[in-house]
């Protein structure tokens, strides 16, 4: 069974290392710095960027990093699902569908219209769990690094 659960403090090494495993398959360099300011922020309440933990038999197994923000489109925010990972011993064991689910409701919760998020074209076993609650749209991402 899956319990689904905001981050608390106490979670950081846990985080920690599935962020590791996240990191790892996106083959990223992400500096400590980075990753404490992250889950900072996913702490403060007074940021927009908020954690769902996925947890099976009691053991944190999977997470969903989000940030609320507004948009021209909409007098409501919208939610952008940053980041998902599940620990590879628990795949296809319902966890990415259950954060997803919950992420659902707790975007409802905070009156955002819309849930929103992207993978890389080839991530094809994430893209099985996507396709579930909605095909991919048309839109082609562009990225300017500053």
């Amino acid at each position: 069974m899956v319990t689904i659960r905001e981050a608390r403090p106490a979670d950081e090494a846990r985080w920690r290392e599935l962020w590791a495993g996240y990191t790892a398959f996106y083959k990223a360099n992400v500096p400590e710095t980075v990753t404490a300011t992250t889950w900072a922020r996913i702490l403060d309440p007074l940021v927009p960027v908020f954690a769902r933990l996925a947890e099976v038999g009691g053991v944190v197994a999977g997470f969903a990093v989000c940030i609320v923000h507004a948009r021209t489109w909409s007098v409501e925010p919208i939610v952008y699902l940053e980041d998902l990972f599940v620990d590879p011993g628990v795949r296809g064991g319902g966890v990415g569908f259950a954060l997803i689910e919950d992420l659902k409701q707790e975007a409802r919760r905070l009156g955002a219209c819309q849930l929103y998020w992207h993978t890389e074209t080839d991530n094809e076993r994430a893209r099985r769990l996507y396709d579930r609650f909605q095909p991919a749209d048309d839109y082609v991402r562009y990225r300017l690094s500053l």
